[in-house]
This record gives structure tokens, sequence and C-alpha cells, in this order.
């Protein structure tokens, strides 16, 4: 959008966490303003109105009406963790956040170099958005010490690494699914 532009490309004004993003990991996205962005945008707009603010936790007006049932259904990434992330920001601040998030593309990056096989991409940005940073590193801990599957195959290793993370997902009550908004019946 025209004159819209932010410093943090990694974290979305309105809670998208766009470092942990397929669109943003393939280049199909440069965050919201990091360029062309989302040309209509109408939390952007109201950000350019209200100042050019860096996150809308930061309105006080937030949450506004823009907000509601913000994290009942996905897109191509998770809307879940929207409202409860950007309350983290305003309860350890956005450099801790940032730290976190920082260190979650790691694990993301190397779950994607190491684990994919070909039809993981969406589950692991999923995974690493919604889990806990201390639920993911219990689970990088166990898959590196992990010897019984030194010589199993890339498709066994994904399978394997899915599990443990589905597994504890379970146990936080997580479901790693991407929540679809239903299609209208047609007539």
């Amino acid at each position: 959008m025209k004159d819209f532009i932010r410093k943090d490309l990694l974290f979305s004004l309105c809670g998208l966490n766009c470092g942990l993003c397929p669109m943003k990991l393939d280049k199909y996205c440069p965050g919201c303003g990091g360029g062309e962005g989302n040309q209509s945008c109408k939390i952007a707009k109201c950000s350019l109105q209200h100042g050019g603010l860096e996150y809308c936790s930061r309105c006080q007006d937030f949450p506004c009406e823009k907000y509601e049932g913000v994290d009942e259904y996905d897109s191509f990434i998770t809307h879940q963790n929207r409202m409860k992330d950007l309350e983290k920001i305003k309860e350890i601040g956005i450099v801790a956040y940032q730290a976190e998030q920082k260190e979650k593309i790691k694990i993301l990056k190397f779950l994607l170099e190491n684990f994919n096989d070909g039809r993981k991409k969406t589950f692991f940005c999923l995974t690493v958005n919604l889990l806990e940073l201390s639920d993911l590193k219990i689970i990088l801990e166990e898959i590196k010490a992990d010897k019984e599957r030194v010589g199993a195959s890339l498709k066994e290793k994904s399978a394997h690494v899915a599990r443990l993370f589905q597994d504890i997902a379970k146990q936080n009550r997580i479901t790693l699914k991407l929540k679809k908004k239903p299609k209208k019946d047609c007539i």
C-alpha cells in the first residue's frame, strides 16, 4: 500500500507471524509494509489514519471491531494466535517477542531443510506458529537425540517428526490443521 512502510516485516501490524508464513518463505509476499503488500488491507489503512502505528495492540482503540472473530478461520497462514500474540507483545515487549520469533524461524528452517518430504511445509509453518517455543525445543532435542532413525528415509523421518509434534499439540489441546472457512452451498 502506498505510504505504508513498517520496520518489522516478521510480525504484521494485525498479529500474523510473517516470518513463519509459507507465502513469505516462498517470496510471494514481502509482508505488510514491505513494499507492494496487500493493497486493500483495511488494517493498514487504519494504521495510517492513527499515525502509522507499528502494531494494532499499541492503538488506544485495540481491540476494535476489525478484530471480531479474527482468530476463527485461517487463510494460507494460521490466524489462531493473532490476539494472543498481540497481547504477548504488550506483556513481554517487542524486543523479547522478536527474539522468540527469530528462534522459531531458525527452528522452522531446520525442520524444512531436514524433514520436509515435499508435503510438510504448511504443517511445519503451522506447528512452529502455534506451539510454544519451549515445546518446540523439547521436540528438537528429542529429534536430535534419536539415533534410531539415522538411516531412515526422508518420508519416514518426516512422518515421525510430524507425529511427535501432533502428540505435544494434542497434550496442549492444539489442532495442527488450518481452520478453513466453510464454503457456502451453491443453489
